[in-house]
C-alpha cells in the first residue's frame, strides 16, 4: 500500500496504517494545511473603505465516481468547516467541471477528489488555487511544510463554515457550447454517431449529456453507470479499450470517445476501431484551433513532435514545457499559446479555461469533423506520423539519480539537450526523455522516431547506459 505526498497533492491507497496510506486522518492532516495555506494567501474583502474585514474562505469540492470517494468527501468537506471555510459542494463532477466552478463561484481555492487513472484503491486530493488551476511548486511546498508542522489551527464554534450543495456540470456545458470553434449546427447537421466508454466514473454522466447538448441523437454507450467498480483498466490506452474499439466498429459509429475516470483526459477511435492515438488528440484539436487562430502553442518534454511540425507550419511558435499540467499552462501564458496540452489525450483551450478538458476536446473534434467532412481515419492521415516507445527503469535504494543524468548529458553532448525536467536530448530525426518520476521508483524513457523499431532503439540505448552506472 501506498501514501505519496508531492507538490501537485496526496494521492494513496485506501485503508492501512496512518502515514503509510490514505487514510481518514491523513486526509484530515492535508486538508488541513491546505485550509490554513488558503487562510494565510486569501485577500481581504474591502466593507465600504476599510479592508479589515477578511473574507471567509470559500471552496469548491468535486468528486469522481471512485468507491472511496464518499468517504473521502465526507472528510474533507467536514475539516474544511471545521478550519473555518465555507464549501460549496458540487458531489460527482468531473476535475475540469470543479476547476471552472472555483473560477465561476468566485471562490478561494478547490479540492478534486480523484486518483486520475489510477486503478479502483487509490485515491487522491488535486488542489486548487483562486483560478481554478493547480497550486505552483513553491504553494505546494508550503502546504507539505504545514502538514508536518503544529501551526493548524481549528475553528471555535461560532466560526465554523458551512457547506452549500450545487450543480455545475450545465454550466460547464454551457461554457462548452459558447466557445466560438464549437458549431453545434454544424455538429447535429453531421448525424455523427458515437459510442463511449466512461469507465463507471463521472464520465459517465457528462459524457452523454454533453453529446444530446451537441445535437448528437446516436450514442452507443459502454461503462456509463457511475458507480466506481470500474470495468476495465481506467487508463484510456488502446490495451484497456478493446471493447470501445469494437463497439465503434460494429456500430457503425462515425468516431469513438474515451475518458479516464475524472474526465480530464480524450482518447479517439477513428471509425474502422483503430485508435486514434493519445498522443493526436492534442494534434488534431490544435490542428482545428491553428486554422482559424493562428498563434503560439505548448505541450509537455514527452509529447509528440507532430505537434510542433504543424505549429510551425502555420507561422506559429511551439515551445516546451517541464512534465506536469501547471508547467504547461505556465510556459502557455508566458507565450500567449491559443492551444496547448499534454500527450495524454490532454487538450487545454484558454478560450475555455486553464485546465485539462475532454469537454471541451469533444465538441472542438467533433466540429472539425463536421466543417471537414473527413473521416476520423482520414483526418490522422493528414499529420505528421511518428511512433512513441515509453519505457521505464526500476531504481534500487540509494542510486544517484543527478549523477546518471549528468552521464547522459555528457555523453550526448553534441545534441540539443534540454534539462529543464530530467535530459531531453533532440536528434535531427528523433527524440528521447528520461525523467525521474514524481510519483514512483523509477526513471521514464519516452522516445520517438518515424519508426517504431527506431524510438525503441533509442530508448534501449539509454536503459544500457543507465544501467551501466547503476
Amino acid at each position: 500500500m501506498t501514501l505519496i505526498k508531492s507538490i501537485s497533492g496526496i494521492r494513496g491507497t485506501i485503508g492501512g496504517i496512518v502515514a503509510e496510506n490514505l487514510t481518514p486522518l491523513d486526509i484530515v492532516k492535508f486538508t488541513a494545511a491546505y485550509a490554513t495555506f488558503i487562510k494565510r494567501s486569501i485577500t481581504l474583502r474591502p466593507v465600504g473603505d476599510s479592508f479589515s474585514q477578511k473574507r471567509r474562505p470559500c471552496i469548491i469540492v468535486g468528486r469522481d465516481a471512485r468507491i472511496s470517494g464518499e468517504m473521502v468527501h465526507r472528510i474533507i468537506t467536514g475539516t474544511l468547516i471545521g478550519m473555518g471555510c465555507d464549501v460549496t459542494d458540487i458531489g460527482m463532477a468531473t476535475t475540469p467541471t470543479t476547476e471552472i466552478a472555483v473560477e465561476k463561484e468566485n471562490a478561494s481555492g478547490g479540492i478534486i477528489i480523484t486518483a486520475s487513472h489510477n486503478p479502483k484503491q487509490w485515491n487522491a486530493l488535486k488542489l486548487l488555487n483562486n483560478n481554478g488551476e493547480f497550486l505552483s511548486a513553491a504553494e505546494g511546498e508550503e502546504i507539505l511544510a504545514i502538514a508536518e508542522s503544529d501551526d493548524i489551527l481549528f475553528s471555535p464554534v461560532d466560526e465554523l463554515g458551512k457547506i452549500t450543495q450545487k450543480q455545475y456540470l450545465h454550466e460547464h456545458i454551457q461554457q462548452v457550447l459558447s466557445l466560438d470553434l464549437v458549431d453545434r449546427k454544424a455538429i447535429e447537421a453531421a448525424n455523427f454517431r458515437v459510442a463511449i466508454d466512461c469507465v463507471n466514473s463521472v464520465g459517465g454522466i457528462a459524457i452523454p449529456e454533453l453529446l444530446y447538448a451537441l445535437g448528437v441523437k446516436e450514442i452507443f454507450k459502454l461503462h456509463c453507470a457511475p458507480h466506481g467498480n470500474f470495468s476495465h483498466n481506467p487508463e484510456p490506452l488502446p490495451e484497456h479499450l478493446t471493447e470501445l474499439a469494437s463497439l465503434t466498429r460494429s456500430s457503425k459509429a462515425t468516431v469513438g470517445f474515451a475518458v479516464d475516470p475524472d474526465v480530464d483526459r480524450l482518447a479517439i477511435y477513428c471509425e474502422d476501431g483503430t485508435p486514434f492515438g493519445e498522443e493526436y488528440t492534442l494534434v488534431a484539436v490544435s490542428g482545428y484551433i491553428l486554422q482559424h487562430t493562428p498563434g503560439n502553442t505548448v505541450s509537455n518534454l514527452s509529447s509528440t513532435r507532430a505537434l510542433r511540425d504543424i505549429t510551425l507550419a502555420r507561422g506559429g511558435e511551439y515551445n516546451a514545457a517541464a512534465v506536469g499540467e501547471v508547467n504547461v499552462v505556465a510556459k502557455m501564458k508566458e507565450t500567449n499559446a491559443v492551444i496547448g496540452g499534454e500527450g495524454n489525450g490532454g487538450v487545454i483551450y484558454p478560450a475555455s479555461h486553464y485546465g485539462r478538458d475532454a469537454l471541451a476536446g469533444i465538441a472542438l473534434f467533433l466540429s472539425y469533423l463536421a466543417k471537414s467532412g473527413k473521416k476520423p481515419s482520414d483526418l490522422r492521415k493528414s499529420y505528421p506520423s511518428y511512433f512513441m516507445s515509453k519505457q521505464k527503469v526500476e531504481l534500487t535504494p540509494g542510486i544517484d539519480t543527478e549523477m546518471i543524468l549528468n552521464k547522459v548529458k555528457e555523453m550526448f553532448r553534441d545534441e540539443r539537450i534540454t534539462d529543464i525536467d530530467g535530459v531531453k536530448i533532440d536528434f535531427p530525426d528523433k527524440w528521447v526523455h528520461l525523467r525521474r518520476s514524481n510519483t514512483e521508483p523509477i526513471i521514464r524513457i519516452y522516445s520517438e522516431a518515424h519508426s517504431m523499431e527506431e524510438a525503441e532503439d533509442i530508448g534501449k540505448q539509454i536503459i544500457n547506459i543507465i544501467q551501466k552506472f547503476s
